[in-house]
């Protein structure tokens, strides 16, 4: 069969989608129709305070993309909008995508990032110079964490640990779920101030401030404190370049006490850097808002545990639909054993 347009055209128009979906997220239409079960335009423009013409229009395409349903003149939440966009639900994911809508506007400038090689915006907007933008960011990656964290926390074995450090761990959502599977260890979080604050409510909001303490740094200079039983890096080293990841091995090496673990979770590639496809569109957007940002590759990853020392390397996918992977590596072991990326 001859190539055709349809393709290219289904690209060019990929991005309708996404801004229906932020839209309806930001205007409160998924909540409202969870707290009503069905409405009509006009009850929903009453209470969302809508143009009725435009708030129609939204939800019309809304349909469109199966966010929503309609019978007749009311609208009411798709199975996976009820499960997923509704704030509060379980699986509540209106936050985690509030990252995707705030870099929206970075992928319009693309061919300045190719062009320059550097970041199209000042990654200080969202690690503390900007107060709204990095609050939104640090609950967004919350939100995001939340959702990663119910494939990652069944599989991460943390097994007779006791202290526990975790680098540029955020908003602390990660150590608050593992403490929660792991009552008799300890965690630091260390990340920058602005990021750390923000970390602390959440983390006294759970009642965990005794067991998840938020250290205020910069990981690239601030010491490690030694005699770790594990040091994490959740989602972090995406941000960073190989001779940063490499230094950030060898101090977790040296923080480490004889048989501790270092864990990575993180997007990864194949060898090719071009597979699979979300990871090598991740690496794009990475680069447009950090000014080392990419994705690396197993193998690369892999390599940098080896130079530092460690020993004892896995590999394994975390279950589907996550699109990241999970390696450890041991101080002090000597075995490895390594599952090849799959696309």
């Amino acid at each position: 069969m001859p190539p055709g347009p349809g393709r290219i055209v289904d690209m060019a128009s990929r991005y309708f989608d996404s801004c229906v979906l932020f839209a309806a997220s930001d205007l409160g239409v998924f909540g409202a129709l969870a707290e009503r079960g069905k409405a009509t335009v006009s009850t929903l423009a009453t209470a969302l305070e809508c143009d009725a013409r435009g708030l129609r229009l939204l939800l019309d395409a809304a349909v469109a993309v199966e966010l929503l349903v309609k019978d007749g003149d009311h609208y009411r939440n798709s199975p996976d909008a009820g499960i997923f966009l509704v704030p509060g639900a379980p699986g509540d994911l209106s936050k985690a995508i509030r990252y995707n809508r705030d870099v929206f506007a970075a992928w319009g400038r693309l061919p300045d990032l190719v062009r320059t090689g550097r970041p199209v915006e000042a990654p200080e907007l969202h690690l503390g110079r900007d107060t709204e933008r990095t609050r939104n960011f640090v609950l967004a990656m919350h939100g995001r964490a939340l959702g990663i964290g119910r494939a990652l926390i069944p599989v991460l074995d943390l097994e007779g640990c006791r202290a526990v450090l975790d680098i540029g761990g955020g908003p602390g959502t990660y150590s608050a779920l593992l403490a929660g599977k792991y009552p008799a260890a300890s965690f630091t979080v260390l990340d920058l101030p602005d990021v750390a604050a923000i970390a602390r409510d959440l983390i006294a909001g759970q009642n965990l401030a005794d067991r998840v303490r938020v250290t205020c740094g910069d990981y690239h200079v601030t010491p490690f404190p030694a005699e770790q039983d594990a040091v994490l890096f959740l989602g972090v080293l995406h941000q960073e370049s190989a001779v940063s990841i490499e230094d950030l091995m060898r101090r977790a090496f040296q923080a480490l006490r004889p048989g501790g673990r270092v864990v990575v979770m993180d997007l990864m590639t194949d060898a090719t850097h071009a597979a699979p496809k979300f990871s090598a569109l991740f690496a794009v957007n990475m680069a447009l808002t950090t000014r080392d940002g990419w994705v690396f590759s197993d193998a690369e990853m892999r390599g940098w545990m080896e130079t530092a020392g460690f020993t004892g390397i896995t590999v394994q996918p975390l279950p589907s639909p996550m699109p990241h992977w999970l390696m450890t590596a041991r101080k002090g072991m000597d075995s490895i054993t390594h599952a090849t990326l799959t696309v």
